[in-house]
This record gives C-alpha cells, sequence and structure tokens, in this order.
C-alpha cells in the first residue's frame, strides 16, 4: 500500500466525482474540487476538501488532476480550455482521466499531455454512486508504468478493482465501451421486461424478487428495476448519458466495420425518452416509454394490492 499524501484536484462533483473527492480526504489526502453546482462545492467544504474556481486554479499546486466529466469537449476544455489545468499544472503532475470518451480521443490526448510533461491514466471507471460512495469502483485502466505510480494512491483510495489492461492510454476508454453497450442494453431490455410483466399482470414487486433470483437477472435490472417499480427517476445517471455513451459505441462499430443491431436499438430508444423530455431524468426513465405506449404505469400498479 502507498503512504504517499497527494494535492489531488478533482474536477466534477457529480455522483461519481464526489465519492472518489470523499474517498480521497478519508485517506488523507488534500482535495480541490471544481463544479458548477454551489452545493456539490459546499458538500466538499463540509468533507474537509477545498474548493477552486477553474480547473486551472485548481491545479496549481496539484499532484494530480482527476477528470470526472461527461464527454470528450469537457475533457478538452477542463485541460486546454479558458481557465484549462494545463497551463498551470506542475510538470509531472499525473492526469486520471475517467469520463467514458473515445478511444482515439484517449489515445491522441494521450500523446499531447506528454509532450507537456504529463503522464496519463486513461482511467474510466463503472459501478454507480454507490461504490464511488464506498471506495469500491473498478477501474479499466491503461497507461505508461509512470502514470500508474503517480495515481496509485488515488486509485487504492476510490477503486476495489483496477484492471491494467495496456501500456498505453486508449484501451482502458476501448474495454469501458464495451461495458456501456452492454449496461445500455440492459437497461433498455429492463425497461421492457418489467413493462411487459407489469401490463400482463404480474405484481411487479414479485416480478423483480424472482427475476433477481433466476438466470434472467442482471447487475442492471437489480439496480434499475426499483427505479422503475417505485416511479423515482431522481438522476443517478442521466437518460442523455446513454444517448451519449451509445452513439459512442455505435461510432467504434462503424469505425471497425462491426454491426451493433442491439446497441442501435437501445440508442434509438434512450433518443426517443431523451425527446420526449425525460433526458435529465434518471436513464430507468426509458421505461416511460413503454408506459405511455401501453397506457399504464408500472409504479401505480405495484401500489395496488395483490
Amino acid at each position: 500500500m502507498s503512504t504517499n499524501t497527494l494535492t489531488v484536484a478533482v474536477v466534477g462533483l457529480g455522483s461519481m466525482g464526489m465519492g472518489m473527492a470523499r474517498n480521497m480526504l478519508d485517506k488523507g489526502h488534500r482535495v480541490i474540487g471544481v463544479d458548477m453546482n454551489p452545493a456539490a462545492c459546499d458538500a466538499l467544504i463540509a468533507a474537509g476538501g477545498t474548493i477552486a474556481d477553474t480547473p486551472k486554479a485548481a491545479a496549481a499546486k496539484a499532484d494530480a488532476l482527476v477528470i470526472v466529466v461527461v464527454s470528450a469537449p469537457q475533457v478538452e476544455a477542463v485541460l486546454f480550455g479558458e481557465g484549462g489545468a494545463i497551463g498551470a499544472l506542475p510538470k509531472g503532475a499525473v492526469v486520471v482521466q475517467c469520463a467514458t470518451v473515445p478511444a482515439g480521443f484517449i489515445k491522441s490526448l494521450g500523446e499531447r499531455l506528454a509532450q507537456a510533461g504529463h503522464p496519463l491514466l486513461d482511467a474510466p471507471m463503472s459501478g454507480g454512486a454507490a461504490r464511488a460512495k464506498d471506495g469500491q469502483l473498478t477501474i479499466m485502466s491503461s497507461g505508461t508504468a509512470d502514470a500508474y505510480a503517480r495515481a496509485e494512491p488515488i486509485l487504492e483510495a476510490v477503486a476495489g478493482k483496477v484492471y491494467r489492461l495496456g501500456d498505453a492510454p486508449g484501451i482502458g476508454s476501448l474495454v469501458k465501451t464495451v461495458n456501456q453497450l452492454l449496461a445500455g442494453v440492459h437497461i433498455a431490455a429492463t425497461a421492457e421486461a418489467i413493462a411487459l410483466g407489469t401490463k400482463a399482470g404480474a405484481d411487479p414487486r414479485a416480478l423483480y424478487d424472482v427475476i433477481t433470483n433466476s438466470a434472467g437477472n442482471s447487475w442492471m435490472f437489480a439496480n434499475r428495476a426499483p427505479h422503475m417499480i417505485e416511479g423515482d427517476f431522481t438522476p443517478l445517471s442521466a437518460v442523455d448519458i446513454f444517448v451519449k455513451d451509445l452513439g459512442l459505441v455505435l461510432d467504434t462499430g462503424r469505425e471497425v466495420k462491426q454491426a451493433l443491431p442491439l446497441a442501435a436499438t437501445a440508442h434509438q430508444l434512450f433518443l426517443m425518452a431523451s425527446a420526449a423530455g425525460w433526458g435529465r431524468l434518471d436513464d430507468a426513465a426509458v421505461v416511460k416509454l413503454y408506459e405511455q405506449t401501453g397506457g399504464f404505469s408500472v409504479a401505480e400498479r405495484a401500489k395496488k394490492p395483490s
């Protein structure tokens, strides 16, 4: 176990970034956060961290920069935009990039950062807000030995499992793309299954209990079906995230000429949900498409006595 104490700039204090930041604080690291949400900033301060107005300000004295945003354009802005971190980040400080982005973007970014004197750890993650809070994320990583050495105290603080997939940035993001194909398809399939069973007369709560103890279960079914049954679409991971991520999956398929019909269908469902005005709701809100076309509510039927 590493005993190094670092100063870490964390850009993005959403459901994942906040859990990571708090676990770094618990391990004795100094955390400087950046986020546009004042409530998130207040929460980090309450946990013992500090706040900066821009990535540049946060990075000025940092040993590491951890980026927990949504997309490649946001990563680009964090690093090279107005108020971006690269102009201030000390030479040799590692950049740990956790957003789900194209593998090609990460390969190029690694080259650009190397020229600026910064190792890049390609480190997309999985596990959701609950595992981020518990410091038990799964990290799908790739990078140089130097990047791993510099990021090791951070990985120890936030991850339960770190997969070292290659010695250069890119393969970590590719594996995360495959994960998102499965995650998006499983959420869409969960919505379809819950909708079918409920409309045909099954108690959705009993259906959930049976399926989670049967061969048809998946992590996403077990995690997202309760959101659908409760009708609680408070965003933990939004519909629009899967519009973006499944779009990335399909882009990757086009690049390598691999047909992806299941991913394409799931992508269309998330696009429809977003177009209906549900883009910022939890991704489980894709079930609302089935409710709308079927003329029923899973949550309302779950409330009725069996």
